[in-house]
Formats: C-alpha cells, sequence, structure tokens
C-alpha cells in the first residue's frame, strides 16, 4: 500500500453502508481527502470528513464516488447537482439496471461531469479499494486512471453508461442463482439428514470446476432435457416431502420442460425438410 498514494485526491463518498464505508475508509488510509455523507447515522469513519449533506460532500471534493442502492442512485445524483460543476468525475457504484445507470449519467451529462457506470464485482468489504470493478461511460477511463494506481482492478468496456451493469447483473444470474440452488439443496439435505455429506460434495464440485464441467452443464442440459425434466419433478417431490418448498427446483424443471419442447420441435422440423 505505501507505493500507491491518493493524496492528489479530494473524494466525496455518498453513502457509508459496508461497502461505501471501506471503500472510504481505504481511500483515507492511502492519503486521500474523503468527505463522507449518509442519511443514516452511523460511526465516525477515522480520517473522513462528516460531511452536512451530499452537496457539502460534493462541494470540498473532486471525485464523487456513489455507493448507496439502486433506489437511492438517481436521487443522490440529482441532490448533488447543483454542486456537481467543475467535478472531475461522477461514478455510480451501485448494483442497478442499466436504466438507472443512465437516468444517473443524464444528471450527471447535465452538469458536463464526466460518468462512470461502475460495477463491482465481488464483496466490497472483504477487498475494500482491491475489489476488481467492470467501468463503462464517458468517464469509464478517468475512472481506471485514477484507482487502478490505488489497487483497483478496473475492466473499461466503453463510453456507453449501463454496459458495466448490464455484465454484473448478467453474472448476477448465475451467482445468486447458484446461492439459491446451494441453500435450496442443503435445507433438503438438512431435513433428509445428510447436509454435512452434501456440503462436502458441493465444496469439491466448487474446487474441480473447469470450461469443460461448464460445457457438460450447458450441452448436457439442451441433449438431456427430457430425461432431466423427470429427474427434477422427482427431486421437487422428495423436497416437499422433506417440507421444503422446491422453488428453484420447480423452476429448472420448468426450463428443462422448455429445452425439451424445443429440441422436439426442431427434431420435427428436421424430418420435414428431410423428406
Amino acid at each position: 500500500m505505501s507505493r500507491r498514494s491518493g493524496d492528489d485526491l479530494r473524494v466525496a463518498v455518498l453513502g457509508l453502508g459496508e461497502a461505501g464505508a471501506r471503500l472510504a475508509a481505504d481511500l483515507t488510509a492511502l492519503g486521500a481527502h474523503v468527505s463522507g455523507f449518509d442519511p443514516l447515522p452511523g460511526p465516525q469513519i477515522e480520517g473522513v470528513r462528516a460531511a452536512e449533506d451530499a452537496r457539502d460532500a460534493v462541494e470540498s471534493s473532486d471525485v464523487v464516488l456513489s455507493v448507496n442502492s439502486s433506489r437511492a442512485a438517481v436521487a443522490v445524483a440529482r441532490d448533488s447537482a447543483d454542486a456537481l460543476a467543475g467535478r472531475r468525475l461522477y461514478a455510480d457504484l451501485n448494483t442497478a439496471s442499466p436504466a438507472v445507470k443512465a437516468a444517473v449519467a443524464q444528471v450527471v451529462g447535465e452538469k458536463c461531469v464526466p460518468f462512470a457506470d461502475v460495477a463491482l464485482m465481488a464483496p466490497v468489504p472483504r477487498r475494500g479499494i482491491g475489489t476488481s470493478a467492470l467501468a463503462s461511460g464517458s468517464g469509464a477511463d478517468l475512472f481506471a486512471e485514477l484507482f487502478v494506481p490505488l489497487g483497483m482492478p478496473v475492466e473499461v468496456l466503453g463510453p456507453e453508461p449501463g454496459a458495466a451493469a448490464q455484465r454484473k447483473l448478467l453474472r448476477s444470474v448465475f451467482m445468486k442463482g447458484l446461492a439459491a440452488a446451494i441453500v435450496e439443496s442443503l435445507q433438503g439435505a438438512g431435513a433428509a439428514g445428510c447436509e454435512e455429506w452434501l456440503r462436502a460434495d458441493i465444496v469439491a464440485t466448487l474446487e474441480s470446476a473447469d470450461a469443460s464441467l461448464l460445457d457438460r452443464l450447458v450441452d448436457g442440459s439442451r441433449r438431456h432435457a427430457a430425461r432431466r425434466v423427470e429427474e427434477m419433478e422427482a427431486a421437487c417431490e422428495l423436497l416437499r416431502e422433506l417440507g421444503v418448498e422446491p422453488r428453484v427446483a420447480a423452476s429448472a424443471a420448468a426450463q428443462l420442460a422448455e429445452q425439451a419442447e424445443l429440441a422436439e420441435l426442431q427434431r420435427a422440423g428436421e424430418e420435414v425438410r428431410s423428406r
């Protein structure tokens, strides 16, 4: 950390929850002058100036990091808009839809300030400023220029606001869906008395995962959809018997049924064309 310096940075962190507080603390440790604001009361962060409101935080800074929530992102930008003129960069780090990012970009753009749509790709409380990120928007290159030297891995995707958000949300379908599937299967295993066995099996599967596993999962679902529908319907029945509502398992069965139906239509079409 000693070789990286944020001495020339004046940063406003809007939102001091777990993520914002950790980023503010790390930036302060790196020498940046940080002003923080959160509408909810919280503990003082050592070295971070507690601003009276969002406008106060922004006026004393060159770079603005919005680390609030999807619901608050546009409102926070509007609340601080009058103070944005002349700022170097406004970066929205919230997990939000591309439409929300575009709306924030419009508010910021009206003040002629570069905007960065930043998608943080790992839990911030664990990694802090070292959290990997995707960035897009008119200020994406500037965001990378400022934060890569401080230890944040940043991949720039281009000038379109929302591009980073889109990729994060697509990944969220996998990550949060995986988490939901694991939780549901462990609930069933717990009711069946074999949770530790299943937990160990899941760990072993994840540890050995590679590209070939991904290919098998995708290709196998397409080629064996009909058989797997029956398997997942049986799994749903078992979970219900164990007192667990099979939300994820039922969704998997429905998706496999759609793939089986599509495969059958394709086969029928091929037969017609071959006559």
